[in-house]
């Protein structure tokens, strides 16, 4: 389990050794383990100011410097530090003073466990939040990436990942969830394993695809079993979530959960403690948990297919990656890529490519994302024999994805009922115009390239040439 939750340590300043002792097991058990404390009042401004503190919590009344005076001396050199002021007297007038100097919040020590943890996590994510902020204010004024070898896997100099690069960078040291979205083959696990490494988190990163899981075998994997709990569970599981313990666990295709499993996720979210079947212990978990899903889960939880509160909770950071149709500047940078790759694994050189192969495939909508860019070169690699790479096995794939999802729709009923192609269009151009103005098309897509433009549209370059010299004689 990880021993330094959270990144920056708690510090406990007090006279008294024993509260002091007392109350940083009480953070212990609730899973707050990395605390400071201090008994010496005059020594408290210099610790701080040697090592980075999550939260200050002062007891009031102390021999030296009393906590209201530090109170004071720590919100202006240090006013993104959370202040929490501890008492043995419930003071009403005083606590609202030290709330006016600034403190975050005040308890008297005889106050309930359960409000003191639930105060100091408070201050913790206020913190944390505080930090987000600043950070994010840093890399985005600055156009600061700070660990640009962390994002190579992710072959891209696209403008908008870039920002999500520096997103991840400034929210990396939070413990709260991060949702990520986008469509299928876009790359969520590698942005994942990113969002791990830059956390630099003890543990390991733990992936697992729950779509398609029932209840019971969600609950298994999740959070394993007891020896026992079940027919045929002869040895105990530990579970995924005991195995991601100080490190991250992945959650992919979240939005294909059921009701019942959405919420135990959504306990472990708010309590970070889970049930193992056969047992009635809860444990808690340090794990980071990171979401993704190809899903639009906005609608689905407006559809009421996801529960409302497990939305907001697990969307606390939320990572959308664009897909590769909207960063067509990086198709070149993949194709070089998925050929060194490909070459590698089918045991061949890397092979030359027609300049003309980029053009053709930013033509291309790509419904399936990254993924599919892969697929179509090593597929095309397979086949390569001569020292070019041929174009027509991308061709071809391009011509059949097109047949299936382009096919125009059928003309309009005689009631007028249905949308079709030409509903838009007040007045219908003639067969002529209606060529012309595909051609155009046709050649704005493929780059002013004619041969690729005629592919598209399923005539030879000789005859597109001649279309072309036929309009400009008109003109």
């Amino acid at each position: 389990m990880k021993k330094n939750y959270p990144r920056h340590p708690v510090l406990l300043v007090d006279d008294e050794e024993a509260w002091l002792h007392s109350f940083s097991l009480t953070l212990r058990a609730a899973g707050i383990s990395n605390i400071k404390t201090c008994q010496d009042s005059r020594q408290v401004m210099d610790m701080v100011a040697v090592e980075p503190i999550s939260v200050l919590v002062l007891d009031l009344n102390m021999p030296h410097i009393s906590g209201a005076e530090l109170l004071i001396k720590a919100v202006e050199e240090y006013p993104h530090i959370p202040i929490i002021i501890m008492s043995g007297l419930d003071q009403l007038e005083t606590a609202v003073n030290c709330i006016k100097q600034g403190a975050f919040d005040y308890f008297t020590k005889v106050s309930e466990e359960n409000r003191l943890i639930a105060g100091v996590q408070r201050a913790i994510e206020v913190a944390g939040l505080r930090r987000e902020n600043s950070s994010l204010k840093e890399h985005f004024l600055e156009d600061r990436l700070d660990t640009p070898e962390i994002f190579a896997p992710i072959i891209t100099h696209n403008k908008k990942m870039r920002t999500l690069f520096q997103y991840m960078e400034a929210i990396s040291a939070s413990r709260e969830p991060v949702l990520i979205t986008g469509a299928t083959g876009v790359g969520k696990e590698l942005f994942a394993r990113a969002m791990h490494t830059i956390s630099a988190l003890d543990g390991d990163f733990v992936p697992v695809n729950v779509a398609g899981l029932d209840d019971t075998v969600f609950s298994d994997t999740l959070f394993g079993h007891r020896k026992g709990a079940f027919t045929g569970a002869e040895t105990a599981r530990e579970g995924l979530i005991g195995r991601a313990g100080g490190g991250t666990l992945f959650l992919d295709e979240i939005g294909d959960l059921s009701a019942s499993s959405q919420v135990k996720l959504l306990r472990l979210l708010q309590e970070r403690e889970y049930f193992q079947l056969g047992s009635d212990l809860p444990r808690r978990s340090d794990a980071r948990l990171i979401f993704a899903t190809h899903r639009p889960i906005d609608n689905l939880q407006q559809q009421g297919d996801f529960r409302t509160d497990l939305f907001f909770r697990l969307r606390a950071h939320h990572i959308h990656i664009p897909p590769l149709k909207e960063r067509q500047g990086d198709i070149p940078l993949l194709l070089d890529h998925f050929l060194e790759r490909s070459a590698h694994k089918l045991a061949k050189k890397t092979p030359t490519y027609p300049k003309e192969l980029p053009l053709l495939l930013d033509t291309y909508d790509f419904p399936g994302n990254v993924r599919e860019l892969e697929h179509m070169v090593f597929d095309a690699l397979s086949k390569h024999k001569s020292k070019m790479l041929s174009m027509d096995s991308f061709k071809g794939y391009i011509s059949e994805q097109g047949r299936h999802a382009h096919a125009f729709p059928e003309v309009a009923a005689a009631d007028g009922s249905g949308q079709t192609l030409f509903s838009v269009l007040e007045i219908l151009p003639t067969l002529k115009e209606a060529g012309h103005l595909i051609v155009q098309e046709a050649l704005h897509r493929a780059g002013g390239n004619q041969a690729i433009a005629a592919d598209m549209l399923g005539i030879t370059r000789q005859a597109l040439n001649w279309r072309l010299k036929k309009k400009a004689e008109k003109e």
